[in-house]
């Protein structure tokens, strides 16, 4: 919520925060009663599947209405597998966190980490590099090609399913140049809609906003309703 205040300061705008249970939008046939009036819709991390099918309905909203989007760790994941769903063709698409069994595992454990027991062995915690494509919505944002983010998360982006994501719309705007992982998930035909693995609202400071927060707030009042 703070790095969301950060982002308004930086544009001279006043941030009103509408909260929503993801779980309200999984018992309705109609979510602009709860999105409708919305510039922006964001979503954040978390761990577990509860709301997870409505935070999957959400950005399904934010994507096919134009709204801008932001999706932060979980919300990154929740986006991919919308768009895998809904654009690629893969209707059952899900992450194994979710669904072991599911047949598009677009969302998973890396192969090394499949045979830890001890959950806390397989988080990807602390900083690591990024290396961001020129004509993205990060790269607007940070304005430089190698960024350090943080990362407190255990499932990644499949990276099996790049391609198809690619060919249908999707930008991988962001991977770490260690080992290949996705960071950042884009859609080309899209005002601003960007996920990322990491939590930018760690590095966030009133007086300094971060990049993404900055730029998710310039677009959402871009998005100003009539």
């Amino acid at each position: 919520y703070e790095a969301l205040t950060h982002g308004g300061i930086a544009n001279d705008a006043h941030v009103i925060i509408n909260k929503v249970d993801s779980e309200d939008l999984e018992g309705t046939d109609d979510l602009s009663k709860f999105l409708g009036d919305s510039q922006g819709i964001l979503i954040p991390g978390g761990f577990g599947n509860r709301g997870i099918e409505g935070k999957i309905l959400a950005v399904q909203f934010a994507r096919e209405k134009k709204i801008p989007f932001f999706g932060i760790c979980l919300g990154m994941q929740s986006a991919t597998i919308e768009f895998a769903r809904n654009v690629c063709g893969m209707a059952n698409a899900n992450s194994t966190e979710f669904n072991p069994q599911t047949e598009y595992p677009v969302i998973s454990l890396l192969e090394e980490q499949k045979a830890v027991k001890d959950m806390g062995a397989t988080m990807r915690l602390g900083a690591y590099p990024c290396r961001l494509i020129k004509d993205s919505k990060a790269f607007q944002a940070y304005k430089k090609e190698t960024i350090s983010e943080r990362h407190r998360h255990r499932y990644e982006f499949n990276s099996k399913y790049r391609k198809v994501m690619e060919k249908n719309g999707a930008l991988i705007s962001g991977e770490n140049p260690e080992n290949d992982l996705v960071e950042l998930f884009e859609i080309e035909d899209h005002p601003w809609f960007v996920g990322c693995q990491f939590h930018p609202e760690f590095k966030s400071k009133p007086d300094k906003a971060h990049p993404l927060f900055r730029q998710f707030i310039a677009a959402a009042l871009q998005n100003k309703k009539k």
